[in-house]
């Protein structure tokens, strides 16, 4: 017969499942604390390269305006503008030509992630049996 100061099987299951949700519990609100930390990180970064981005498309609009004035030089102002847009426009439509075929070469599905949640379930059903 079972002593008093022994539990039954059922409780001591149910100790074992609260204490494993309170670790995943746990687990959680660390992942958010972490997270909240690395996206603030995340956002001064952010918000500097937006600086430099916008600095660096004035310093690219200077440039071509000193090469219209470059061309004007040697031609009426009005081809040289004419000529540095017509620059500008076939970079322009090279880079989207070369950007939309590099998009289209992206695989949208994370391979290595989903082959890990597939061989975390095999290995549960394994546990399971």
């Amino acid at each position: 017969m079972a002593s008093a100061t022994e539990r039954p099987i059922t409780a001591i299951l149910h100790d074992i499942v609260s204490d494993i949700q309170e670790i995943i519990r746990s687990e959680i609100r660390l992942a958010k604390v972490e997270l909240g930390e690395h996206a603030a990180k995340a956002g001064k970064a952010a918000g500097m390269l937006a600086a430099g981005a916008v600095l660096g498309l004035y310093a690219l609009g200077l440039l071509l305006l000193a090469g219209v004035y470059a061309f004007a030089m040697v031609v009426p102002s009005w081809a040289a503008a004419l000529i540095v847009c017509a620059l500008c426009a076939g970079l322009a439509s090279a880079f989207v030509v070369i950007g939309r075929k590099r998009i289209k070469q992206v695989q949208a599905k994370p391979e290595r992630t989903m082959a890990n949640v597939k061989e975390n379930l095999e290995w549960a059903k394994n546990q399971s049996r």
